[in-house]
């Protein structure tokens, strides 16, 4: 079985760098292919992918999105075309309470995972926070601090998932679908 080093050596430049990085912060993956390494519950994840294949991104900058940084989160679902908006590079699994960002390494991941905080809590707008993270990149760049790109800015959350509510029981389904469903093994 092929350590991270050597399942990354044949990956892009950037790609492997990035993922390089990674390997030194948190060590052999947990999971790995030959297209993504796979680390579980490290620091403030619950899961970090590194993707051999990066996504082309052109906000704030073009740049590759490589690394995607998963956290647990409730987020209420009036919130998501929000955050869509703000980057389509953050995503929410409702049913799993999940927000995740892919970008280029974790250190973007958090500043857009802390923003979609201050949008879901009403602290920014969309545009604000758009313009926010602009205005921390260029702080980053200049080597001055940005704390939204050190750490999640807000508390762990625990029991995230969302089940949403049951709207049919399985007995009335199998009761309004008749023979159809009996007939289809529902």
């Amino acid at each position: 079985m092929k350590n991270a080093k050597e399942i990354i050596q044949d990956w892009p430049d950037d790609e492997r760098d990035t993922t390089q990085v990674m390997i030194d912060q948190y060590g052999e993956p947990d999971e790995s292919t030959p297209t993504s390494l796979i680390w579980r519950n490290k620091g403030q994840w619950v899961e970090i992918i590194a993707s051999k294949k990066g996504t082309q991104h052109d906000f704030p900058f073009p740049h590759l999105d490589i690394v995607e940084s998963i956290a647990a989160y409730r987020v209420p679902p009036d919130k998501f075309s929000e955050l869509a908006a703000f980057d389509g590079s953050v995503t929410v699994k409702r049913t799993q309470g999940l927000i995740s960002a892919r970008c280029h390494d974790e250190m973007a991941n958090l500043l857009a995972i802390n923003l979609s905080h201050e949008i879901i809590h009403g602290t920014k707008t969309v545009d604000e926070a758009r313009k926010a993270y602009v205005d921390i990149m260029v702080d980053y760049r200049a080597k001055r601090p940005t704390p939204f790109m050190d750490a999640l800015q807000f508390p762990e959350q625990k029991d995230t998932a969302d089940a949403d509510v049951t709207l049919i029981t399985p007995e009335e389904l199998k009761n309004r679908a008749g023979g159809a469903a009996a007939r289809n093994g529902i």
